[in-house]
């Protein structure tokens, strides 16, 4: 039993850095955009494009590995992405051309993906009541990778950095973060073991068929799941990926360190308090706890429902904050943000695994890939010629969002919510032996 603690607590510790590097890879373009732009002469739109750019490959990426982690275990899936995506960032420091560095880079955006790979091999191994305080740490301090992208890359890399293979400092970074990424993927290999016990890992993978994906992926529960991911951890790529330039052009910020530090307050808010996000719906589901009597006794979806709200509520606020012409008030305001879509995206994973416990891997693989759309298609927003400002786009972000609440507060009524891992929006409701939301 210590043996099987011990190597839990390792699995935690193993899939958290394996994850806090990929994100940290991911977003390791966002510091060095400015100098990226000069260098291929890129404009501020295209910068935009660059930025949505890092998440195109994820959705079905997310999708194919969630699946994949089930069926052949987290390690090996694990680190396999963590090679190759090490070997093309290598690559990517040498390009001369941009149109190849533009494909190399969409490859090392791949890093994304290892999200779903860990949030299976965590559920592998920890029990229901703790899911929602393990996988928030686990995605927490995982997410946090962005933020230290951000606040190290430019430190290590932002000077006037040369050496015998490279003339700009960014080419260096890229090369070293491969580097890295190589030696994490052998060590998930060496040291991860993909589940508790035999029992379970059988359990697991014997939900592999794709039948059996097709019907998961279409209950109330997987498909409003992902919606919310849309707003929270989709809305979290596209903030990483531009709120640097976004302080630096709107504010007339010049200097890259300060520009990145500002953006890191964003990074550090939805990464280090995602476990709150996760704690908070475990612990209303084990005191059984109404706070939203409309949706009584559906004690998870009370705590999702009010971070997505919260989320809409500050992407208003970030607009009057842009607007106010104070670059503090925007930071401020951008570090709320940050901390709404922690509370949200916690709370989605704390309800993942409950409600699918032998399909973690792939209800995490749809959940987390279709919620990636919201990094591809925020920043489009964000830089869009047509509107008066750099301000405006988050209002009209947070317009999109509303849609997505509406379905929340339909799905989450407690008729439906009880049987949302079972019903869905194509087939009809089929036996299973887990309660939609493990609350009840």
């Amino acid at each position: 039993m210590g043996l099987i603690k011990m190597t839990k607590y390792r699995t935690l510790l193993l899939a958290t850095i394996g994850f806090n590097f990929s994100f940290l890879i991911w977003f390791s373009f966002a510091p060095f955009t400015g100098p990226m732009a000069e260098e291929f002469g890129l404009s501020t739109a295209e910068i935009g494009i660059l930025a949505s750019s890092a998440i195109w490959m994820a959705p079905f990426g997310r999708m194919l590995t969630g699946w994949l982690s089930d069926k052949f275990g987290a390690p090996a899936i694990f680190a396999i992405v963590l090679a190759y995506v090490g070997v093309f960032s290598i690559g990517s420091a040498f390009a001369q051309d941009y149109s190849v560095f533009f494909v190399l880079r969409l490859i090392v955006a791949t890093a994304g993906i290892t999200f779903v790979i860990g949030i299976q091999h965590v559920a592998e191994w920890f029990e229901e009541e703790n899911l929602g305080l393990a996988e928030g740490i686990y995605a927490g301090v995982g997410n946090a990778g962005a933020a230290g992208g951000a606040l190290i890359l430019p430190r290590v890399f932002g000077s006037d950095w040369s050496g015998p293979l490279f003339s700009t400092n960014w080419r260096a970074a890229f090369f070293y973060t491969g580097i890295v990424s190589i030696f994490l993927a052998i060590a998930y290999y060496t040291l991860g073991e993909a589940a508790k016990s035999e029992a379970k890992r059988q359990a697991t993978k014997e939900n592999t068929s794709f039948k059996g994906w097709m019907h998961t992926a279409t209950r109330y529960g997987t498909v409003v799941l992902a919606a919310a991911y849309i707003m929270s951890f989709g809305l979290e790529l596209s903030m990483n990926g531009w709120l640097a330039t976004y302080y630096r052009e709107a504010f007339n910020q010049d200097n890259l360190v300060i520009a990145s530090t500002f953006a890191a307050t964003f990074s550090i808010a939805a990464g280090l308090l995602r476990p709150f996000g996760g704690y908070g719906s475990d612990l209303l589901a084990r005191k059984e706890k109404d706070i939203l009597p409309f949706f009584e006794g559906q004690y998870r979806e009370q705590w999702t429902f009010l971070g997505l709200c919260f989320i809409v509520l500050m992407m208003f606020a970030m607009t009057l904050a842009g607007l106010s012409g104070v670059l503090l008030n925007a930071v401020v305001i951008g570090f709320l943000v940050g901390t709404g879509c922690a509370w949200a995206e916690g709370a989605i994973f704390a309800q993942v695994p409950a409600m699918f416990p032998n399909d973690s891997g792939s209800v995490a693989g749809v959940v987390g890939g279709v919620g990636t759309v919201g990094g591809i298609v925020y920043p489009l927003f964000y830089s869009a010629p047509w509107l008066a400002n750099l301000h405006i786009g988050y209002s009209v972000a947070a317009v999109t969002m509303i849609p997505i609440v509406l379905l929340s507060a339909w799905v989450f009524q407690p008729e439906i919510a009880k049987v949302a891992n079972t019903a869905g929006f194509v087939g009809g409701t089929q036996e299973s032996p887990t309660a939609a939301s493990g609350d009840d």
